[in-house]
């Protein structure tokens, strides 16, 4: 396991002001014809697809599986998505469902949402999505021990999970809408990137606020810093609260010109939003065929 210095998870403060400031002047830029239609295509290749309900079956995996593979039957081209993300029960249905495709299969992991469990029981859950064949695991960090100061524990957690994910990517979920500031963001993001994390996310999509522009702008400014530092390409998932099209090409303008072209791929950017994909799809539809189609017209993840 990795050691470090308690000073590693010092970070300067956060200008508010300026944050809010610089993510409302990049919500007001628009994408136009051609680069609206790449713009969308990129967003579905940077969506996660997700079932996270006590009601999931092994039926409703597959189905979100083909939807994943095929996002829209009428037009091939389109496609497919980032990842099928479910709870570590079902993985081994989305691996044979997804086989040969390319999509990779996540397993949320660690008492996921809330992280309540012993580091054993942890450890546990992310081996057995890890033997089932999930390739990415997305953690919970404890956020009591964040928000009671104890940083060394968080870090300590985050990096006996990577060593359990094994050749598994590790997304690690700050719940931002818990860490309450700036602040605790920034410095959330400074420990998990130091303890390995392939990707930081903002939320697990059951807690308000989820994803906002500010909270992912700050979260993009700490991955370009550590690679900056490090040498190292971390990647952002922007969880929960994105609804449109819209929305979510102003979340690609923010990569683009907070941390470049490398971040403009499904390696290094993604979308968790159970509702984006259909509205992806009517705009898709729109732009191709001059013609809206209605919410009806699309399978409800």
């Amino acid at each position: 396991m990795t050691s470090v210095s308690p000073t590693e998870f010092r970070v300067p403060p956060v200008d508010a002001v300026a944050l809010d400031t610089r993510a409302a002047e990049l919500a007001t830029r628009s994408i136009k014809k051609d680069a609206k239609r790449d713009g969308l295509r990129m967003v579905v290749s940077m969506t996660d697809l997700t079932t996270l309900e006590g009601m999931d079956s092994p039926g409703k995996v597959r189905a979100l599986c083909q939807k994943a593979k095929l996002p829209l039957a009428t037009d091939p081209s389109l496609g497919p998505v980032g990842a099928v993300c479910v709870y570590p029960d079902l993985v081994s249905v989305a691996v044979e469902a997804l086989e040969g495709t390319g999509v990779q299969v996540a397993a949320v992991a660690t008492a996921f949402p809330s992280g309540r469990s012993s580091r054993e029981v942890k450890l546990e859950d992310t081996k057995m999505a890890v033997d089932a064949g999930a390739t990415e695991i997305d953690m919970v960090i404890d956020r009591g021990a964040f928000l009671a100061g104890q940083y060394g524990l968080v870090f300590d957690e985050i990096c006996a999970v990577k060593e359990a994910c094994g050749d598994a990517h590790l997304k690690v979920i700050l719940e931002t809408g818990e860490l309450r500031t700036y602040d605790n963001v920034r410095r959330a993001s400074r420990i998990a990137l130091l303890a390995g994390a392939d990707f930081i996310k903002t939320s697990t999509g059951k807690v308000s606020p989820a994803s906002t522009m500010p909270v992912v702008l700050l979260m993009l400014e700490s991955v370009r810093d550590h690679y900056l530092e490090t040498g190292r390409l971390v990647g952002v998932k922007a969880a929960g609260g994105i609804k449109t099209a819209k929305q979510a090409l102003r979340y690609l303008v923010m990569v683009n010109e907070t941390v470049g072209d490398h971040w403009l791929d499904p390696n290094y950017f993604r979308f968790g939003a159970s509702s984006l994909l259909n509205d992806v799809l009517m705009q898709w539809v729109r732009l191709t065929s001059g013609t809206y189609q209605r919410p009806e017209d699309f399978s409800k993840d």
